[in-house]
């Protein structure tokens, strides 16, 4: 009522929600919830993470960088994505903001709630009279997928399909369920110099797409928009949530879990977030006392030479179970490649080397073979299509039996490591720290531990999907990963003691117990050997 009365009071109210868009969305905001049966027309009451987003939109804008939203179902994401661009139509000079989405019924259909604009339309109507621009007509500036503010030049516009971005430079674009889009790369391409700010938001849509890629590729700003973050949802409602859905529903809408809708991912993405950061328990000494996980071999490197396009070489040292060192170099000659590798191996201690020697690979073993130069470390040359070790595993086979190749046998073997990590963070099912892995919160290895798909061959071996195949499917070559399935390569020693009792839960990692060995094998056909860490597996040393 003062508002009415007063033109000093709106002026001065018209001030600070300008500059306070939390103050103005609390004070004039609407939203619209169908499922609210008494009243689905509700104050917009921002809760504290919904203010985290709109000041982090602010951020990104300010910094003119582009960012990324992941978020669970029904969190308000796209009313706030409109408030926040309603707020700036209103209050902000020359201002222009663009919303595209794969079909543009999903960006204006009239009538349709569910569509952007009319949600922008919905809380535009709520407004006092006071505070819509001088001038502004409905009839003459909202228009199909365009609202035009006749005071300041603001425009709020919508486009959809593969085109997107090619009406005009706008401030700020908003992308929205990015991962769905059906022809991304397209619209990369019309979007790349529409904007310095855009927001891709989406729940997930597995990872063989750029929304995955860019979430975890590590160059733009990240926003979570996790269910837990939301008040009005709690155990109960989780619980109400797994009851009323499939396992995949709920791991994809609800736990922004990227894996959860492909079949067939080696490394579950839940799984290696699991090992990220993971404080390993606790060891006994000599004498039963509990002591900190701290070990010192074996210290291993694992390189991943780079192939061709985009792929990076990657070189990852750990010792023990946890991973410490992450380096990736843009493509070079190989000689090159072979010194760098070998000066991060030297500069970290490792005591080996491993790196796939097949071709591309096959140039750094040629120079490592040829250097005249004494290495403090062991160079080891591994053909990842060779066969598998003769490792038994708890249902009596080997892993020639298992595996097709022993590039699958070093992925399987990640994979039992991630697995363990998750059951004892999440489940505290308690393991060995020798069995598990620890991981850095480094972007690009997350992402591409969940890349490969494993499929079973004609002759029911496991098998690891092939970097072309990936490539086939959009998928990029999962360098980092590679290095890290390296660095963990069975290793068998000659010296190794008689195995322990076999555990119910699978092979220790990578393996405990003596292969079987041919006597060809027993000759030196595997020639240098050393210690895995937790015990002793078999590396296949082509090297020197």
């Amino acid at each position: 009522m003062q508002m009415k009365k007063s033109r000093r009071n709106r002026q001065l109210e018209m001030a600070v929600c300008a500059d306070d868009i939390i103050h103005w969305l609390t004070e004039w905001g609407w939203t619209y919830d169908p499922r609210e049966l008494r009243d689905p027309v509700l104050p917009f009451t921002p809760f504290p993470r919904q203010v985290e987003f709109l000041h982090w939109l602010r951020e990104r804008e300010e910094a003119q960088e582009d960012g990324l939203v992941e978020k669970s179902r029904d969190m308000g994401l796209t009313f706030l994505c409109c408030a926040y661009a309603l707020h700036g139509w209103l209050f902000r000079e020359g201002y222009s903001v663009g919303f595209g989405s794969r079909k543009l019924d999903l960006v204006d259909k009239i009538s349709d709630p569910s569509s952007i604009f009319e949600k922008i339309r919905f809380m535009l109507g709520r407004l006092p009279d006071w505070m819509l621009p001088a001038g502004f007509r409905w009839d003459e500036h909202d228009c199909h997928a365009k609202l035009i503010n006749p005071a300041n030049g603001s425009t709020i516009t919508g486009e959809g399909g593969d085109q997107i971005g090619r009406g005009g430079r706008v401030s700020i674009y908003f992308v929205d369920e990015a991962a769905f889009l059906e022809h991304p790369a397209s619209v990369e391409r019309s979007l790349s110099q529409t904007t310095r700010c855009r927001i891709d938001v989406s729940t997930p849509n597995g990872p063989g797409n750029p929304f995955y890629q860019k979430r975890y590729g590590g160059q733009v700003k990240v926003f979570r928009f996790h269910w837990t973050h939301d008040p009005r949802k709690g155990v109960e409602w989780y619980e109400a949530q797994k009851k009323r859905f499939d396992p995949v529903t709920v791991a994809q809408e609800i736990d922004i879990d990227f894996s959860a809708s492909v079949e067939g991912i080696t490394i579950p993405a839940a799984w290696v977030r699991a090992a990220v950061d993971l404080q390993l328990p606790d060891v006994l000494d000599a004498r039963g006392n509990k002591k900190p996980y701290q070990p010192e071999a074996p210290s291993v490197c694992g390189l991943d030479v780079a192939e061709e396009g985009k792929a990076q070489n990657v070189l990852i040292h750990r010792i023990g179970s946890y991973v410490k060192q992450v380096q990736q170099w843009a493509q070079t000659n190989t000689t090159d490649t072979a010194h760098r590798a070998a000066g991060y191996a030297e500069a970290f201690g490792a005591s080996t080397l491993n790196y796939d020697c097949v071709g591309v690979g096959a140039g750094v073993r040629g120079t490592l073979d040829s250097s005249t130069r004494r290495f403090s470390f062991t160079p080891n040359a591994i053909n990842s299509g060779d066969r598998p070790s003769f490792t038994r595993w708890p249902d009596g086979r080997s892993s020639q039996d298992r595996f097709l190749n022993l590039r699958a046998e070093m992925w399987w073997l990640l994979r039992v490591r991630f697995e363990k990590a998750y059951e004892f963070r999440e489940l505290n099912i308690a393991h060995p720290p020798e069995d598990m892995i620890s991981i850095p919160n480094h972007a690009q290895l997350i992402a591409d531990l969940s890349l490969p798909l494993h499929f079973y061959a004609e002759n029911g071996k496991i098998k690891i999907e092939a970097k072309d195949a990936m490539r086939k499917r959009g998928v990029k070559s999962p360098d980092h990963g590679d290095a890290l399935a390296l660095s963990f390569a069975p290793v068998y020693g000659f010296d190794a003691p008689p195995p322990p009792e076999r555990r119910d839960d699978g092979p220790r990692s990578p393996f405990h117990g003596r292969p079987q060995r041919s006597a060809a094998e027993e000759r030196g056909t595997f020639g240098l050997g050393g210690r895995g860490p937790g015990g002793f597996g078999r590396t296949v040393f082509h090297g020197r």
